[in-house]
């Protein structure tokens, strides 16, 4: 399988995106799926060609000011800590792209 490229994106690209991500971790394991992970700020991640951004929802509006790659997926979470919520909103995802088996 080929790895995929998830960042996790608040504010500062510090306190939750790394929250975030440690949640992710668990469910990406769980699933054996084959990541690399970053979390940064969201003017860095505009920039990127990450597969899958996951962020915090009140970030949206922000998101939508800036022209991210066709090919990169966004998700908007409610609790960023959630791993049912990551794992229900990030696994069909993987799926979709390959990254997963269904």
């Amino acid at each position: 399988m080929k790895k995929v490229e998830i960042l996790f994106v608040c504010g500062a690209g510090l306190g939750s995106s790394f929250a975030a991500q440690m949640s992710a971790e668990d469910v990406l394991n769980k699933h054996n799926v084959n990541a690399k992970l970053d979390h940064v700020d969201i003017s860095t991640a505009a920039s990127s060609k990450a597969d899958v951004i996951i962020t915090a929802q009140n970030f949206e509006s922000q998101f939508k000011k800036f022209s991210i790659d066709d090919k990169t997926s966004i998700i908007y979470l409610k609790n960023i800590v959630s791993k049912k919520e990551i794992e229900e909103k990030l696994i069909p995802v993987l799926q979709e792209k390959g990254f997963v088996e269904k």
